[in-house]
């Protein structure tokens, strides 16, 4: 399922999380590696760590640093193979009628803005690229409703709309274009969305966490590395022909 020794893989939001799972699987085949993200003290970890990476500070919610980033990875990497559009933030937990005009600007900024600055630099590399391919980190919240969470579930819809729209348009020059939705994914940021969606809930963290699991056919949550294990293989020559498609990782969540 290798075959991706010697390729150029970008992933955004890569220093850290689910973003440094899916850089560390494709830099353990062989692949060459850039990295951008906005952390700079994870971005200090990850060089220390995989010296032979691509770094590059970056907010990708912002076209002007976007344009910045993809010059260092044509000078560092000489183009493009891969793009993974991992970028994303929680958004606010709220009611809808709580939630501020600015709060929702950058859940749609980080979460859906930054794919399109990304891809559209991208696309010419990966058409020279032949055979490049796009992942587009979603959510099974892109396929759920979710309340208290609009912001967040609306990006995550959004992506779903732009990787089969894109699938269509870059298919014809061999790049295939898909989306990967994780579940509950284990891990900080995980905690931090149970603690929040407790408190606007009034009930305690223990009980949150047993709520979401319940919902889940498998009654556990994903870990970083099965998502990534899943990009890996949508990149693959394995995948070669999957396109368009929005594949959950999840365990099956029933409903959020």
């Amino acid at each position: 399922m290798n075959g991706l020794e010697g390729k150029r893989v970008l992933v955004t939001a890569g220093a850290g999380g689910i973003g440094r799972a899916i850089a560390d699987t494709f830099g353990a085949h062989g692949a060459r590696v850039h990295v951008c993200d906005i952390d700079e003290r994870a971005l200090a970890a990850c060089a220390e760590a995989h010296p032979e990476y691509a770094l590059t500070l970056c907010d990708a919610s912002s076209e002007h640093q976007v344009a910045a980033l993809f010059n260092d990875v044509e000078e560092k990497l000489g183009g493009l193979d891969v793009l993974v559009n991992n970028v994303g933030i929680a958004g606010p937990t709220a009611r809808i009628e709580d939630i501020s005009p600015e709060e929702w600007r950058r859940t749609v900024d980080t979460n859906l803005n930054s794919y399109f600055y990304c891809t559209r630099l991208a696309a010419p590399l990966l058409r020279r690229a032949d055979g490049g391919a796009v992942v587009n980190i979603s959510s099974v919240a892109g396929r759920l409703g979710y309340a208290f969470r609009t912001a967040y579930a609306s990006t995550k819809w959004a992506i779903i709309g732009f990787t089969e729209s894109l699938a269509k348009e870059l298919g014809p020059d061999g790049v295939r274009v898909n989306a990967v939705l994780p579940g509950i994914v284990q891990g900080p940021r995980m905690d931090r969305v149970i603690t929040a969606r407790a408190k606007e809930l009034g009930i305690g963290y223990e009980a949150m966490k047993l709520q979401y699991l319940e919902r889940v056919s498998l009654r556990r949550m994903v870990t970083a590395q099965d998502v990534a294990d899943t990009v890996f293989f949508l990149c693959s020559p394995a995948g070669r022909n999957i396109s368009g498609q929005s594949l959950s990782v999840c365990g099956n969540v029933e409903t959020l």
